[in-house]
């Protein structure tokens, strides 16, 4: 770099141990509807500020041809994307996908076959920024590998900032998934702490929208090796394992202290006069000469 702010903007990018908020980038393909564009501006609303939305159509196809993606992953620094398009064979169509090293990891192609956008539900909204709680319900996202990769992809997408702690009244965003009979269901609901008349509220759930029925299309998953090197973590990070130290089924800990072992010859004692020891089994002790007895008179 040969400015300052280039150098600050490469250490920007520069791999850390702990990572930043992923960024997600929102692309309409070159034939996007209005139904298309309407559910990539919810979702871009939902995943504000961590997300990049771009106006202008692109012609590309990522199944067939993946260069562009990468592209505009290296430029806006995202390492997340959705992207819309609709034709007569596949129509309303997104797709979701995550990169590794500015190079596609996974890709998982979903039909729209009813959306409900936020302007169409009539309710009050959460700020800018709130951070979801991510529900999932059914089998599928456990039995089926391909749910089981895009339950990780959604998770990763919607996750938001890690925060080091939670208060109750920042808990006021669902985002809920349900697969079942092939089809993906996708709600979003805006917590209402209500009075219960003690200490813990009334939860209940207004829907808030975008609300999405998806059907899985296709899917471009990355192979066992790859996806195992992405989720390996720098040995900085990993815990130190502590020695000599064990857990009980109760969770009490227990420590083993090894220590030299210990001459209790030398070991301090209470001092008193009946106690101390004369010059002459000090002598003895150390095997020196005896005293000399005094001639009795």
């Amino acid at each position: 770099p040969k400015t300052k702010r280039a150098k600050r903007f490469l250490e920007k990018r520069e791999p850390k141990l702990n990572e930043n908020t992923k960024n997600a980038m929102l692309i309409r393909g070159g034939n996007a509807n209005l139904t298309v564009t309407a559910v990539l501006k919810d979702i871009y609303a939902v995943k504000k500020p961590f997300a990049v939305l771009y106006k202008k159509k692109n012609i590309t196809r990522p199944f067939e041809d993946q260069t562009s993606l990468e592209f505009f992953s290296k430029k806006s620094d995202c390492s997340l994307f959705l992207f819309g398009s609709h034709n007569k064979k596949r129509p309303n169509n997104l797709i979701i996908g995550r990169m590794f090293d500015y190079h596609v990891l996974d890709m998982i192609e979903l039909g729209v076959e009813k959306f409900v956008s936020l302007k169409d539900v009539k309710n009050s909204k959460c700020p800018e920024g709130t951070k979801p709680m991510l529900i999932f319900a059914g089998d599928m996202f456990d039995v089926n590998e391909e749910y089981r990769r895009l339950k990780s992809l959604l998770i990763d997408f919607f996750r938001g900032p890690t925060v080091p702690s939670v208060r109750l009244a920042g808990l006021e965003y669902v985002l809920h998934f349900t697969a079942v009979d092939g089809k993906i269901y996708m709600r979003s609901y805006k917590v209402l702490l209500k009075k219960s008349g003690c200490k813990i509220p009334r939860i209940e759930l207004e829907e808030m929208g975008p609300s999405l029925d998806l059907v899985m299309r296709r899917t471009h998953l990355a192979s066992d090796d790859l996806y195992k090197l992405s989720l390996k973590q720098p040995k900085a990070l990993k815990p130190k394992k502590k020695k000599n130290i064990s857990h009980d089924v109760f969770g009490t800990t227990y420590g083993r202290i090894h220590m030299q072992k210990q001459d209790l010859s030398k070991l301090q004692t209470r001092k008193m006069k009946g106690l101390k020891k004369r010059p002459a089994e000090k002598l003895a002790e150390d095997g020196g000469p005896t005293p000399k007895k005094s001639k009795s008179a």
